[in-house]
C-alpha cells in the first residue's frame, strides 16, 4: 500500500508540474500578444519600374492609344514535378519547404488525378507542389529571378525566347533549385526542377516579349544569318 501511495503521490506531482509549465507558456504568449503586421511603405522596385518607364516604353513603341491597353503581369505560377515521389514520400517534405523558401508563399501538394500504370501512380498519390504568385509577391519574385537566380546559372547565355504560348504568356524551365540564394545547398536532399509560368495580359508573342525584356527577363540573343550581311 505505501508503494502504491508513493507512486500515485509522484504522478500527482508530474501532473501537477506538466500543467504549470503549460500555464507559463500561456501565459508568455499572452503576453507576447499577436505576430507583428508590417506595411509596406512603397510598392515593389520592379512594379515601380513597370509605372514610371515600361509602360511609357511601350506606349511610344506599340502606339497604345490608352495606358489600359499596356500589357501587364497577371500571375506567376511556380510548378514543381515529383516523379520520384512515389518511392520516396519525403521528398514532397522538402520540396514544400523549399518552394516556400523561394516564393516566400506556402504552396498546394498536387495529387494525380488518375491512374497510370506505365508510371507506377495511382490516382490521389502526391507528384509535385504548386504554388501561384499574385501582386507584390508576384513582382518581387519576378524581379529575384530575372536580376539574381537566373545570372546564378551554369554557363548562362540567356533565356530561350521560344517559351511564348502564341498569346503573350512564358514558361521557363529551371534544371537546378539550387540557383536561388534562399536554397542552402548543404541542406538539400536531392536536384529538383522548377517550371515558372509567367501570365501577362499581352495579346500577341510579340507584345509579351517586349513587357517581359522591359522588365529585365535577359532573353537570349539570336545569331544573324550568315547571308544577312551579304
Amino acid at each position: 500500500m505505501a508503494k502504491d501511495d508513493d507512486k500515485s503521490k509522484k504522478d500527482a506531482a508530474a501532473a501537477k508540474a506538466k500543467a504549470k509549465g503549460a500555464a507559463g507558456k500561456k501565459a508568455k504568449a499572452a503576453d507576447a500578444g499577436p505576430a507583428p503586421t508590417y506595411k509596406r511603405d512603397q510598392p515593389p522596385r520592379l512594379k515601380r519600374v513597370y509605372d514610371s518607364q515600361v509602360r511609357e516604353t511601350m506606349m511610344k513603341d506599340f502606339g497604345y492609344a490608352s495606358t489600359m491597353q499596356v500589357p501587364r503581369v497577371v500571375k506567376i505560377t511556380v510548378n514543381m514535378g515529383l516523379g520520384r515521389a512515389n518511392q520516396d514520400s519525403k521528398i514532397i517534405d522538402s520540396a514544400v519547404e523549399e518552394v516556400k523558401a523561394i516564393t516566400g508563399q506556402a504552396p498546394v501538394v498536387c495529387k494525380a488525378k488518375k491512374d497510370v500504370a506505365t508510371f507506377k501512380l495511382r490516382k490521389g498519390q502526391k507528384i509535385g507542389v504548386m504554388v501561384t504568385l499574385r501582386r507584390e509577391r508576384m513582382w518581387e519574385f519576378l524581379d529575384r529571378l530575372c536580376n539574381v537566380a537566373l545570372p546564378r546559372v551554369r554557363d548562362f547565355r540567356g533565356v530561350s525566347p521560344k517559351g511564348f504560348d502564341g498569346r503573350g504568356n512564358f514558361t521557363l524551365g529551371v534544371r537546378e533549385q539550387i540557383i536561388f540564394p534562399e536554397i542552402e545547398y548543404d541542406q538539400i536532399d536531392s536536384i529538383k526542377g522548377l517550371n515558372i509560368s509567367i501570365v501577362t495580359t499581352a495579346k500577341t508573342d510579340a507584345e509579351g516579349r517586349a513587357l517581359l525584356a522591359q522588365l529585365g527577363m535577359p532573353f537570349r540573343q539570336t545569331a544573324p544569318a550568315q547571308g544577312a550581311a551579304a
